[in-house]
Protein backbone atom coordinates (compact mmCIF):
# COMPACT_ATOMS: atom_id res chain seq x y z
CA UNK A 1 0.00 0.00 0.00
CA UNK A 2 1.25 3.32 -1.24
CA UNK A 3 2.73 5.40 2.02
CA UNK A 4 0.87 8.43 3.42
CA UNK A 5 3.15 10.66 3.22
CA UNK A 6 5.12 12.57 0.37
CA UNK A 7 8.86 12.84 1.13
CA UNK A 8 10.57 15.83 -0.91
CA UNK A 9 14.48 16.43 -0.73
CA UNK A 10 15.77 17.85 2.50
CA UNK A 11 18.23 20.56 2.68
CA UNK A 12 20.89 19.50 5.37
CA UNK A 13 21.11 21.76 8.59
CA UNK A 14 24.23 24.01 8.99
CA UNK A 15 26.50 23.00 11.51
CA UNK A 16 26.89 24.60 15.43
CA UNK A 17 29.38 26.79 13.95
CA UNK A 18 30.85 27.70 10.63
CA UNK A 19 35.25 27.60 10.78
CA UNK A 20 36.88 30.86 10.30
CA UNK A 21 38.62 31.20 7.28
CA UNK A 22 41.74 32.69 8.90
CA UNK A 23 43.21 31.39 12.51
CA UNK A 24 43.31 35.30 13.28
CA UNK A 25 39.65 35.68 13.18
CA UNK A 26 38.76 32.34 15.60
CA UNK A 27 38.76 33.93 18.25
CA UNK A 28 36.57 36.81 17.22
CA UNK A 29 34.18 34.54 15.24
CA UNK A 30 33.71 31.89 17.84
CA UNK A 31 32.53 34.42 20.58
CA UNK A 32 29.53 35.62 18.15
CA UNK A 33 28.66 31.96 16.31
CA UNK A 34 25.66 30.79 17.41
CA UNK A 35 23.45 27.68 15.79
CA UNK A 36 20.05 29.61 16.25
CA UNK A 37 20.91 31.68 12.44
CA UNK A 38 22.16 28.32 10.76
CA UNK A 39 19.74 25.06 12.06
CA UNK A 40 16.75 26.16 9.47
CA UNK A 41 14.06 23.71 10.09
CA UNK A 42 12.59 22.79 6.57
CA UNK A 43 9.56 20.92 6.01
CA UNK A 44 10.44 17.08 5.31
CA UNK A 45 7.10 15.41 4.64
CA UNK A 46 4.03 16.57 3.38
CA UNK A 47 1.11 14.75 5.09
CA UNK A 48 -1.57 13.55 3.86
CA UNK A 49 -3.92 16.08 5.85
CA UNK A 50 -2.14 18.61 4.19
CA UNK A 51 -2.34 17.56 0.94
CA UNK A 52 -5.87 16.57 1.20
CA UNK A 53 -7.65 19.46 1.35
CA UNK A 54 -10.14 21.01 -0.75
CA UNK A 55 -8.53 23.65 -2.71
CA UNK A 56 -6.44 20.66 -4.32
CA UNK A 57 -8.89 18.68 -5.44
CA UNK A 58 -8.58 19.08 -8.85
CA UNK A 59 -4.66 18.20 -8.84
CA UNK A 60 -5.30 15.58 -6.62
CA UNK A 61 -7.88 14.00 -9.15
CA UNK A 62 -5.53 14.62 -11.99
CA UNK A 63 -2.82 13.08 -10.14
CA UNK A 64 -4.34 10.21 -9.66
CA UNK A 65 -5.38 9.35 -13.01
CA UNK A 66 -2.16 10.02 -14.29
CA UNK A 67 -0.85 7.42 -11.72
CA UNK A 68 -3.48 4.82 -13.48
CA UNK A 69 -2.06 6.28 -17.39
CA UNK A 70 1.33 5.20 -16.14
CA UNK A 71 0.64 1.84 -15.10
CA UNK A 72 -0.97 0.74 -17.68
CA UNK A 73 1.67 1.29 -20.28
CA UNK A 74 3.71 -1.13 -18.20
CA UNK A 75 1.09 -3.52 -17.78
CA UNK A 76 0.24 -3.42 -21.31
CA UNK A 77 4.10 -4.03 -21.81
CA UNK A 78 4.30 -6.55 -18.68
CA UNK A 79 0.85 -8.25 -19.71
CA UNK A 80 2.40 -8.39 -23.50
CA UNK A 81 5.28 -10.65 -22.22
CA UNK A 82 3.45 -12.74 -20.61
CA UNK A 83 0.98 -13.46 -23.19
CA UNK A 84 2.87 -13.52 -26.13
CA UNK A 85 2.36 -10.61 -28.10
CA UNK A 86 5.88 -9.16 -26.78
CA UNK A 87 9.13 -11.03 -26.77
CA UNK A 88 11.93 -9.61 -24.98
CA UNK A 89 14.75 -8.66 -26.36
CA UNK A 90 17.00 -6.85 -23.28
CA UNK A 91 20.06 -8.53 -22.05
CA UNK A 92 18.47 -7.48 -18.18
CA UNK A 93 17.93 -11.03 -16.34
CA UNK A 94 15.58 -9.14 -14.00
CA UNK A 95 13.06 -8.90 -17.30
CA UNK A 96 12.86 -12.31 -18.69
CA UNK A 97 10.58 -13.64 -15.67
CA UNK A 98 7.72 -12.30 -17.45
CA UNK A 99 8.27 -13.18 -21.04
CA UNK A 100 9.31 -17.14 -19.67
CA UNK A 101 6.48 -16.49 -17.92
CA UNK A 102 7.83 -17.75 -14.44
CA UNK A 103 7.25 -14.85 -12.22
CA UNK A 104 8.40 -15.56 -8.44
CA UNK A 105 6.92 -14.30 -5.76
CA UNK A 106 10.12 -12.62 -4.72
CA UNK A 107 10.74 -10.79 -7.64
CA UNK A 108 11.64 -7.34 -7.25
CA UNK A 109 11.26 -5.93 -10.89
CA UNK A 110 6.93 -6.76 -11.02
CA UNK A 111 6.54 -6.16 -7.62
CA UNK A 112 8.20 -3.36 -6.89
CA UNK A 113 9.98 -1.55 -9.46
CA UNK A 114 8.00 2.24 -10.87
CA UNK A 115 5.72 2.24 -14.06
CA UNK A 116 9.01 3.43 -16.27
CA UNK A 117 10.49 0.93 -15.50
CA UNK A 118 7.96 -1.85 -16.32
CA UNK A 119 7.12 -2.69 -13.14
CA UNK A 120 3.39 -3.41 -12.30
CA UNK A 121 2.46 -4.26 -8.69
CA UNK A 122 3.16 -0.97 -7.12
CA UNK A 123 2.03 1.41 -10.07
CA UNK A 124 -1.29 -0.78 -10.29
CA UNK A 125 -1.25 -1.23 -6.53
CA UNK A 126 -0.79 3.31 -6.51
CA UNK A 127 -3.65 3.96 -9.12
CA UNK A 128 -5.47 1.81 -7.14
CA UNK A 129 -5.43 3.67 -3.88
CA UNK A 130 -4.74 7.15 -4.88
CA UNK A 131 -7.99 6.98 -6.98
CA UNK A 132 -9.63 5.93 -4.32
CA UNK A 133 -8.53 8.13 -1.79
CA UNK A 134 -9.64 10.91 -4.27
CA UNK A 135 -12.83 9.38 -4.26
CA UNK A 136 -12.93 9.31 -0.58
CA UNK A 137 -11.72 12.79 -0.24
CA UNK A 138 -13.96 13.92 -2.89
CA UNK A 139 -17.38 12.79 -0.36
CA UNK A 140 -16.27 14.21 2.46
CA UNK A 141 -16.47 17.51 0.92
CA UNK A 142 -18.78 19.83 0.12
CA UNK A 143 -19.93 21.34 -3.54
CA UNK A 144 -19.32 24.53 -2.07
CA UNK A 145 -15.67 23.61 -0.86
CA UNK A 146 -15.07 22.32 -4.65
CA UNK A 147 -16.31 23.48 -7.60
CA UNK A 148 -17.18 20.76 -10.06
CA UNK A 149 -17.06 18.32 -7.20
CA UNK A 150 -19.30 16.02 -8.96
CA UNK A 151 -17.00 16.39 -12.14
CA UNK A 152 -14.11 15.13 -9.95
CA UNK A 153 -16.17 12.16 -8.12
CA UNK A 154 -16.58 10.59 -11.99
CA UNK A 155 -13.20 11.33 -13.12
CA UNK A 156 -11.62 8.89 -10.01
CA UNK A 157 -14.71 6.56 -9.80
CA UNK A 158 -13.87 5.60 -13.65
CA UNK A 159 -9.84 5.43 -12.81
CA UNK A 160 -10.18 3.36 -9.68
CA UNK A 161 -12.52 1.08 -11.89
CA UNK A 162 -10.21 0.08 -14.18
CA UNK A 163 -7.04 0.40 -11.43
CA UNK A 164 -9.79 -2.58 -9.83
CA UNK A 165 -9.58 -4.69 -13.29
CA UNK A 166 -5.75 -4.41 -14.07
CA UNK A 167 -5.31 -5.66 -10.43
CA UNK A 168 -8.06 -8.69 -11.10
CA UNK A 169 -7.15 -9.42 -14.45
CA UNK A 170 -3.05 -9.40 -14.21
CA UNK A 171 -2.58 -10.90 -10.84
CA UNK A 172 -3.96 -13.93 -9.66
CA UNK A 173 -5.47 -12.55 -6.07
CA UNK A 174 -4.99 -9.19 -4.36
CA UNK A 175 -5.04 -7.33 -1.16
CA UNK A 176 -6.07 -3.91 -0.80
CA UNK A 177 -5.74 -1.30 2.01
CA UNK A 178 -3.95 -4.16 4.25
CA UNK A 179 -7.03 -6.43 3.90
CA UNK A 180 -7.17 -10.05 3.66
CA UNK A 181 -6.04 -11.44 0.42
CA UNK A 182 -8.51 -11.34 -2.57
CA UNK A 183 -9.45 -12.94 -5.14
CA UNK A 184 -10.01 -12.34 -8.64
CA UNK A 185 -13.92 -12.36 -8.31
CA UNK A 186 -13.64 -10.38 -5.38
CA UNK A 187 -11.65 -7.42 -7.23
CA UNK A 188 -13.92 -7.47 -10.14
CA UNK A 189 -16.57 -7.03 -8.01
CA UNK A 190 -14.98 -3.95 -6.77
CA UNK A 191 -14.56 -2.65 -10.17
CA UNK A 192 -18.14 -3.49 -10.77
CA UNK A 193 -18.93 -1.08 -7.96
CA UNK A 194 -16.48 2.01 -8.52
CA UNK A 195 -18.44 1.81 -12.41
CA UNK A 196 -21.96 1.85 -10.64
CA UNK A 197 -20.52 4.63 -8.68
CA UNK A 198 -19.34 6.38 -11.82
CA UNK A 199 -22.69 6.11 -13.16
CA UNK A 200 -24.44 7.40 -10.40
CA UNK A 201 -22.87 10.74 -9.48
CA UNK A 202 -23.17 11.55 -13.50
CA UNK A 203 -26.02 12.34 -13.59
CA UNK A 204 -24.93 15.87 -11.45
CA UNK A 205 -22.44 16.11 -14.43
CA UNK A 206 -22.46 18.00 -17.36
CA UNK A 207 -20.29 18.27 -20.97
CA UNK A 208 -18.49 16.47 -23.08
CA UNK A 209 -15.91 14.89 -20.75
CA UNK A 210 -19.00 13.75 -18.95
CA UNK A 211 -20.58 11.74 -21.49
CA UNK A 212 -16.90 10.00 -22.38
CA UNK A 213 -16.25 9.03 -19.01
CA UNK A 214 -19.93 7.63 -18.61
CA UNK A 215 -19.34 5.83 -21.90
CA UNK A 216 -16.23 4.76 -20.20
CA UNK A 217 -17.99 3.66 -17.10
CA UNK A 218 -20.18 1.03 -19.00
CA UNK A 219 -17.10 -0.27 -21.28
CA UNK A 220 -15.37 -0.60 -17.72
CA UNK A 221 -18.27 -2.59 -16.29
CA UNK A 222 -19.38 -4.60 -19.19
CA UNK A 223 -15.78 -5.85 -19.26
CA UNK A 224 -15.66 -6.20 -14.87
CA UNK A 225 -19.21 -8.24 -15.93
CA UNK A 226 -18.09 -10.74 -18.50
CA UNK A 227 -15.32 -11.55 -16.89
CA UNK A 228 -17.35 -12.43 -13.82
CA UNK A 229 -19.34 -14.79 -15.95
CA UNK A 230 -22.23 -12.29 -16.00
CA UNK A 231 -23.52 -12.25 -19.83
CA UNK A 232 -26.54 -10.37 -19.72
CA UNK A 233 -24.96 -7.13 -17.62
CA UNK A 234 -22.29 -7.20 -19.44
CA UNK A 235 -24.20 -7.22 -22.82
CA UNK A 236 -27.08 -4.42 -21.56
CA UNK A 237 -24.53 -2.36 -20.75
CA UNK A 238 -21.78 -2.75 -24.01
CA UNK A 239 -24.48 -1.85 -25.86
CA UNK A 240 -24.39 1.67 -24.52
CA UNK A 241 -21.10 2.25 -25.71
CA UNK A 242 -21.14 3.87 -29.37
CA UNK A 243 -18.91 2.21 -31.91
CA UNK A 244 -16.93 5.51 -32.35
CA UNK A 245 -16.06 6.06 -28.35
CA UNK A 246 -12.52 5.77 -26.78
CA UNK A 247 -10.78 6.67 -23.70
CA UNK A 248 -6.95 7.37 -24.24
CA UNK A 249 -4.09 8.15 -22.11
CA UNK A 250 -2.59 11.05 -21.74
CA UNK A 251 0.86 11.81 -22.70
CA UNK A 252 3.54 14.23 -22.42
CA UNK A 253 7.28 14.11 -24.06
CA UNK A 254 8.92 15.52 -21.02
CA UNK A 255 8.40 13.08 -18.58
CA UNK A 256 9.25 9.97 -19.02
CA UNK A 257 6.57 8.43 -16.63
CA UNK A 258 4.12 9.84 -19.40
CA UNK A 259 5.14 8.71 -22.04
CA UNK A 260 3.63 5.66 -23.71
CA UNK A 261 5.77 2.84 -22.53
CA UNK A 262 4.52 0.11 -25.78
CA UNK A 263 6.32 3.11 -27.71
CA UNK A 264 9.27 3.51 -25.56
CA UNK A 265 9.94 -0.53 -25.06
CA UNK A 266 9.61 -1.43 -28.70
CA UNK A 267 10.17 1.52 -31.01
CA UNK A 268 12.85 3.72 -29.01
CA UNK A 269 14.95 1.17 -27.17
CA UNK A 270 14.28 -1.82 -29.02
CA UNK A 271 13.90 -3.64 -25.37
CA UNK A 272 10.97 -5.85 -26.65
CA UNK A 273 9.81 -7.24 -30.51
CA UNK A 274 6.52 -8.10 -31.38
CA UNK A 275 6.10 -11.83 -31.43
CA UNK A 276 6.28 -14.05 -34.42
CA UNK A 277 2.42 -15.20 -33.78
CA UNK A 278 1.84 -11.19 -34.26
CA UNK A 279 4.42 -10.61 -37.24
CA UNK A 280 2.23 -11.52 -40.54
CA UNK A 281 -1.61 -12.30 -39.84
CA UNK A 282 -3.78 -12.43 -42.55
CA UNK A 283 -7.83 -12.95 -43.08
CA UNK A 284 -8.30 -14.09 -46.35
CA UNK A 285 -4.80 -14.45 -47.19
CA UNK A 286 -4.85 -10.38 -47.52
CA UNK A 287 -2.68 -8.28 -44.58
CA UNK A 288 -5.23 -7.87 -41.51
CA UNK A 289 -4.89 -3.99 -41.03
CA UNK A 290 -5.62 -4.84 -37.31
CA UNK A 291 -2.31 -5.58 -36.42
CA UNK A 292 0.75 -4.19 -38.63
CA UNK A 293 4.07 -4.49 -37.94
CA UNK A 294 7.60 -3.83 -39.34
CA UNK A 295 10.62 -5.72 -39.65
CA UNK A 296 13.25 -2.74 -38.19
CA UNK A 297 15.65 -4.85 -40.01
CA UNK A 298 18.21 -4.89 -37.07
CA UNK A 299 18.96 -7.35 -34.42
CA UNK A 300 18.46 -6.65 -30.64
CA UNK A 301 20.84 -6.36 -27.89
CA UNK A 302 20.18 -9.21 -26.61
CA UNK A 303 21.85 -11.03 -29.38
CA UNK A 304 18.87 -13.60 -29.81
CA UNK A 305 15.73 -11.40 -31.50
CA UNK A 306 14.87 -9.72 -34.47
CA UNK A 307 13.43 -6.43 -34.05
CA UNK A 308 9.80 -5.97 -35.26
CA UNK A 309 7.78 -2.80 -34.30
CA UNK A 310 4.36 -2.92 -33.88
CA UNK A 311 2.75 0.80 -35.78
CA UNK A 312 -0.05 0.64 -33.35
CA UNK A 313 1.33 3.84 -31.33
CA UNK A 314 2.92 6.29 -33.59
CA UNK A 315 4.81 8.98 -31.15
CA UNK A 316 6.15 8.65 -27.39
CA UNK A 317 2.82 10.66 -26.32
CA UNK A 318 0.54 8.39 -28.54
CA UNK A 319 -2.90 7.30 -26.35
CA UNK A 320 -3.14 3.77 -25.40
CA UNK A 321 -6.80 3.11 -24.93
CA UNK A 322 -8.55 2.57 -21.65
CA UNK A 323 -11.62 1.59 -22.66
CA UNK A 324 -13.21 1.89 -26.56
CA UNK A 325 -16.12 1.37 -28.64
CA UNK A 326 -14.35 -1.51 -30.58
CA UNK A 327 -14.05 -3.87 -27.16
CA UNK A 328 -17.44 -3.10 -25.87
CA UNK A 329 -18.56 -4.32 -29.45
CA UNK A 330 -16.39 -7.67 -28.49
CA UNK A 331 -17.76 -7.95 -24.93
CA UNK A 332 -21.87 -7.70 -26.91
CA UNK A 333 -20.65 -10.17 -29.37
CA UNK A 334 -19.12 -12.69 -26.33
CA UNK A 335 -22.22 -12.24 -24.37
CA UNK A 336 -24.86 -12.43 -27.09
CA UNK A 337 -23.25 -15.80 -27.87
CA UNK A 338 -23.32 -17.38 -31.42
CA UNK A 339 -26.22 -16.49 -34.02
CA UNK A 340 -26.31 -12.88 -32.87
CA UNK A 341 -23.12 -12.49 -31.66
CA UNK A 342 -21.86 -13.66 -34.85
CA UNK A 343 -23.51 -10.42 -36.46
CA UNK A 344 -22.00 -8.39 -34.13
CA UNK A 345 -18.45 -9.86 -35.25
CA UNK A 346 -19.45 -9.39 -39.28
CA UNK A 347 -20.71 -5.77 -38.22
CA UNK A 348 -17.57 -5.01 -36.55
CA UNK A 349 -15.08 -6.43 -39.32
CA UNK A 350 -17.00 -4.84 -42.00
CA UNK A 351 -16.80 -1.26 -40.53
CA UNK A 352 -14.74 1.53 -42.45
CA UNK A 353 -10.86 1.83 -42.53
CA UNK A 354 -11.06 -2.35 -41.75
CA UNK A 355 -13.88 -3.59 -44.07
CA UNK A 356 -13.07 -7.53 -43.58
CA UNK A 357 -15.19 -10.48 -44.88
CA UNK A 358 -17.95 -11.84 -43.04
CA UNK A 359 -16.93 -14.99 -41.05
CA UNK A 360 -16.29 -18.11 -42.51
CA UNK A 361 -18.89 -20.99 -41.54
CA UNK A 362 -16.06 -22.90 -39.74
CA UNK A 363 -15.41 -19.89 -37.86
CA UNK A 364 -18.99 -19.21 -36.61
CA UNK A 365 -18.98 -22.88 -35.52
CA UNK A 366 -16.37 -22.04 -33.57
CA UNK A 367 -17.85 -19.04 -31.71
CA UNK A 368 -15.96 -18.49 -28.66
CA UNK A 369 -12.68 -19.56 -30.05
CA UNK A 370 -13.04 -17.00 -32.88
CA UNK A 371 -14.10 -14.08 -29.86
CA UNK A 372 -10.74 -14.40 -28.61
CA UNK A 373 -9.31 -14.27 -32.46
CA UNK A 374 -10.87 -11.39 -32.73
CA UNK A 375 -9.94 -10.02 -29.62
CA UNK A 376 -6.19 -10.64 -29.79
CA UNK A 377 -6.36 -9.22 -33.43
CA UNK A 378 -8.48 -6.02 -32.53
CA UNK A 379 -7.18 -4.93 -28.88
CA UNK A 380 -3.28 -6.11 -29.75
CA UNK A 381 -1.41 -4.61 -27.30
CA UNK A 382 -3.98 -2.67 -24.95
CA UNK A 383 -3.93 -4.78 -21.83
CA UNK A 384 -6.53 -7.69 -22.25
CA UNK A 385 -4.49 -10.22 -23.76
CA UNK A 386 -3.14 -11.86 -20.50
CA UNK A 387 -6.63 -12.07 -19.05
CA UNK A 388 -8.04 -13.63 -21.95
CA UNK A 389 -5.98 -16.38 -22.23
CA UNK A 390 -6.28 -17.40 -17.94
CA UNK A 391 -10.21 -17.50 -18.24
CA UNK A 392 -10.30 -18.68 -21.96
CA UNK A 393 -8.04 -21.81 -20.96
CA UNK A 394 -6.11 -20.83 -24.19
CA UNK A 395 -2.76 -22.37 -25.49
CA UNK A 396 0.27 -20.64 -24.26
CA UNK A 397 2.66 -20.10 -26.73
CA UNK A 398 5.54 -20.91 -26.84
CA UNK A 399 4.61 -23.82 -25.19
CA UNK A 400 4.95 -24.85 -21.78
CA UNK A 401 8.92 -26.29 -21.12
CA UNK A 402 10.46 -25.10 -24.51
CA UNK A 403 13.87 -23.53 -23.98
CA UNK A 404 13.87 -19.80 -23.30
CA UNK A 405 13.68 -17.65 -25.94
CA UNK A 406 12.30 -19.91 -28.49
CA UNK A 407 13.50 -19.59 -32.19
CA UNK A 408 16.57 -17.10 -30.59
CA UNK A 409 20.12 -17.49 -31.51
CA UNK A 410 21.33 -18.43 -28.10
CA UNK A 411 19.59 -19.09 -24.59
CA UNK A 412 18.69 -17.12 -21.70
CA UNK A 413 18.23 -19.79 -19.21
CA UNK A 414 15.42 -21.84 -18.59
CA UNK A 415 12.32 -22.91 -19.79
CA UNK A 416 8.97 -21.25 -20.66
CA UNK A 417 6.35 -21.96 -17.45
CA UNK A 418 2.99 -22.34 -17.66
CA UNK A 419 1.68 -19.10 -15.73
CA UNK A 420 -1.20 -17.19 -16.75
CA UNK A 421 -1.52 -14.63 -13.88
CA UNK A 422 1.63 -13.09 -11.88
CA UNK A 423 1.37 -14.42 -8.04
CA UNK A 424 0.58 -11.83 -4.95
CA UNK A 425 4.03 -10.50 -4.00
CA UNK A 426 5.97 -11.38 -1.35
CA UNK A 427 6.30 -7.82 -0.40
CA UNK A 428 2.68 -7.67 0.56
CA UNK A 429 2.49 -10.47 2.50
CA UNK A 430 5.42 -8.90 4.21
CA UNK A 431 3.88 -5.52 4.52
CA UNK A 432 0.09 -6.53 5.11
CA UNK A 433 -0.09 -9.56 7.93
CA UNK A 434 -3.74 -10.05 6.73
CA UNK A 435 -2.74 -11.42 3.35
CA UNK A 436 -0.65 -14.10 5.08
CA UNK A 437 -1.78 -17.59 4.52
CA UNK A 438 -1.60 -18.44 8.18
CA UNK A 439 -4.01 -14.95 8.53
CA UNK A 440 -6.70 -16.37 6.57
CA UNK A 441 -5.92 -15.61 3.19
CA UNK A 442 -5.40 -17.59 -0.56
Amino acid sequence: MPPSLFRPRRNAAGSACLGAAAAGFAAAFAAGCSDRLLNVTTPSRLTESTFLQPQNAPLITRSAQADFECALGAYVVASGLGSGELTDASQTAARWSYDRRDVLPGDALYATFACAAVGVYTPVSTARYTNDQALRALDGWTDAEVAGRAALQLNAAVYAGFSYVLLAEGFCSGAVNGGAEVTTANLLDSADARFTRALAVAAAVTGARRDTLVFAAYAGRARARIGRGNRAGAAEDAARVPLGFVLNTTGDNNSERRTNRVFTQNNRDFAVTVSPAYRALTVAGQADPRVRVTDANRNAADGSNRIFTQTKYASLTAGIPIASGIEARLILAEAQGAGQGVATLNALRARAGVALPALTAAEAADFQGTVFEERRRELFLQGTRWYDVRRGNLPLVPAPGVVYPAGGVQPKGGTYGDQRCWPLPDVERAANPNARPSAGGG
